[in-house]
């Protein structure tokens, strides 16, 4: 039985309550967006406040998962192991706050290409962390720098909150309409 994120088992006093989560585009919101692929260590650069944004909104009870697109893969401009790579760094750059990033999605393709469903504006990535997390769609936010991220979201039941590229989220999160 379903109540407002409270789930009831076999009719027992024992309740689970599903996580909310900020889901975070890559490029332009965790990272420096340099307006071409970020795909090499030496063009990566974590952008100012993101760690004092994600262990803000951890006191706050909010988990994270970043979604991105990554066409280059498709495009043959660079491979999986360059997006682990930049993952990777990504975690390390967070220190302690890297490990509450529950996943990483990304789509791998280009609709120049192929047809994808799980590229966004698509919302498979984030209906995957949805299911596999328990997380509450109505407790959880999408912050993004492209219209195509808060299309992903809302498609779930995800709130948005649309950015510039490579602007404060602490601002942005601070301003957001409640």
């Amino acid at each position: 039985m379903l109540n407002r994120g409270l789930y009831t088992l076999h009719k027992s006093m024992y309740f689970w309550r599903m996580r909310k989560a900020i889901f975070l585009d890559r490029d332009g919101v965790v990272n420096k967006d340099i307006g071409d692929y970020t795909y090499r260590l030496e063009d990566y650069e974590l952008l100012p406040g993101v760690k004092r944004f994600l262990a803000a909104r951890k006191k706050e009870g909010f988990s994270f998962v970043i979604i991105t697109n990554q066409a280059g893969i498709e495009k043959g401009l660079y491979g999986h192991e360059h997006v682990k790579a930049i993952h990777d760094q990504i975690r390390i750059d967070l220190g302690d706050t890297g490990k509450d990033i529950l996943e990483f999605y990304y789509a791998p393709y280009h609709e120049s290409v192929s047809k994808c469903l799980s590229r966004k504006p698509g919302s498979i990535m984030v209906e995957k962390a949805l299911a596999r997390f328990q997380i509450d769609p109505e407790e959880s936010w999408m912050i993004g720098d492209r219209e195509r991220d808060i299309e992903a979201a809302s498609g779930t039941g995800v709130k948005g909150i649309l950015i510039e590229a490579n602007s404060d989220l602490n601002k942005a999160w601070n301003d957001r309409s409640l």
